[in-house]
């Protein structure tokens, strides 16, 4: 009978365990009912039902839900990170890359043209009488 009670109390503490430690970690957003700090006193305070009730009631239900834009499956995970937009279709992808090769490209034209009086102005001066 005592290991019958020692195993039952040994399952809540597991349980317990779980819960808070779940509770602590979930999204604020995502867990239903009551706000965080409430579950996490119920599931404290009352060991055995808190637990039961959180995962029955509170827990967020399933895996997080992407939100629109956000990438489904990365093709680069070391430089993915949750949240980071992603195009809609590749169509839009490549309109985009498009644009911004443009726009780096006009940025590079600008720089050339910008540089180059600066070097002429710089030579002229350097080569003329009385230098070292």
């Amino acid at each position: 009978m005592i290991k019958l009670e020692l195993a039952f109390g040994l399952l809540v503490l597991a349980l317990w365990v779980f819960s808070v430690i779940d509770v602590i970690t979930s999204d604020e957003g995502a867990i239903r009912y009551l706000p965080k700090v409430p579950w996490l006193l119920l599931v404290l305070f009352f060991p055995l039902a808190g637990s039961v009730a959180w995962l029955v009631a509170g827990r967020p239900a399933g895996p997080p839900t992407p939100r629109p834009y956000e990438r489904a499956a990365p093709a680069y995970p070391e430089y993915d990170r949750p949240g980071r937009a992603a195009a809609g279709s590749p169509g839009e992808d490549e309109a985009f890359l498009a644009r911004v090769r443009e726009r780096a490209e006009e940025q590079r034209r600008a720089y050339e043209q910008r540089r180059r009086p600066e070097e002429a102005g710089g030579a002229e001066g350097a080569g003329g009488p009385g230098g070292a």
